[in-house]
């Protein structure tokens, strides 16, 4: 088949292969894909195609073949993915002590709960949380005193808090 047979090839045919393809997968991008590619393959071997052996059965044949093999690479990759995930252990949840102690840290206001977070959680300094926060450490110092009333009443019941 010449360049131009089979440019004439793809502009009469390319559109009905791609409905035919489209109502073998039942996906109109997949069947766009699928022929897309197999003509692509047919161009290095459109010496051997003729318009007699069925160039349009050989084009149908190959996008079939491509689209079940993504749909089987698809079906592997989920099918691994879902036996490294599936067996993974469950995190646990928070505890009851997390949930008050999250619950408390929300009340207070912004500058006081990032003071203490970073204090008590984070373990820093009054002098690092000063230089990290660009407030004074004397506020600092004030701001963790104040949050310490505010959470106080929230954390004493509560193990683990």
């Amino acid at each position: 088949m010449t360049v131009e047979e089979f440019e004439e090839f793809y502009a009469h045919s390319a559109q009905q292969l791609v409905g035919q393809v489209y109502l073998m997968t039942g996906d109109l991008h997949e069947a766009q894909d699928v022929v897309q590619e197999a003509f692509v393959r047919a161009w290095g071997r459109r010496g051997r195609l003729s318009r007699d052996a069925g160039p349009e059965a050989w084009i149908r044949t190959v996008a079939w073949r491509l689209a079940v093999s993504r749909w089987r690479r698809r079906r592997r990759a989920s099918e691994a993915w879902r036996e490294r995930h599936e067996g993974d252990p469950a995190v646990p949840g928070p505890g009851p002590g997390t949930v008050a102690l999250v619950t408390a840290l929300r009340a207070l206001p912004d500058r006081q709960r990032r003071v203490a977070v970073l204090h008590y959680v984070c373990d820093l300094t009054v002098e690092q949380v000063a230089a990290e926060t660009g407030i004074a450490a004397g506020t600092v110092k004030t701001h963790l005193s104040r949050a310490r009333a505010a959470l106080r009443p929230h954390l004493e019941e509560v193990p683990d808090a």
